[in-house]
């Protein structure tokens, strides 16, 4: 098992920036574990956003972040990273870091078994 931390979130006007770490722990190898990012509005269900291969070398973006969303990790630091640009009220929500042992970077919640606790981000009009 590997234990999750994300940081980052607040509350930003919208045309503007924010960016999501997530660290992980727990003594595991961290490059064994696709990441991925989810989001959950208000009375919505959780999104998936963004996820990144083990290595890094692959990633994908669900259609309403695409352009502005960019996914990153650094396996030397055992960390996942989600820069958020031209922010948009709509982009609110609590965001969830996930990971996937073994996987391939997939957009479907049910291959993720490890989750953080989530942040918060508020983007104002």
């Amino acid at each position: 098992q590997v234990q999750l931390a994300e940081s980052g979130g607040g509350s930003v006007q919208a045309g503007g920036s924010l960016r999501l770490s997530c660290a992980a722990s727990g003594g595991t190898t961290f490059s064994r574990y696709a990441m991925g990012w989810f989001r959950q509005a208000p009375g919505k269900e959780r999104d998936f956003v963004a996820t990144i291969s083990r290595s890094g070398g692959s990633t994908y973006y669900a259609d309403a972040v695409k352009g502005r969303f960019t996914i990153s990790r650094d396996n030397a630091k055992n960390s996942v990273y989600l820069q958020m640009n031209s922010l948009e009220p709509e982009d609110t929500g609590v965001y969830y870091c996930a990971a996937e042992y073994l996987g391939s970077a997939t957009p479907w919640i049910r291959n993720y078994n490890n989750w953080g606790q989530g942040t918060q981000v508020t983007v104002s009009s």
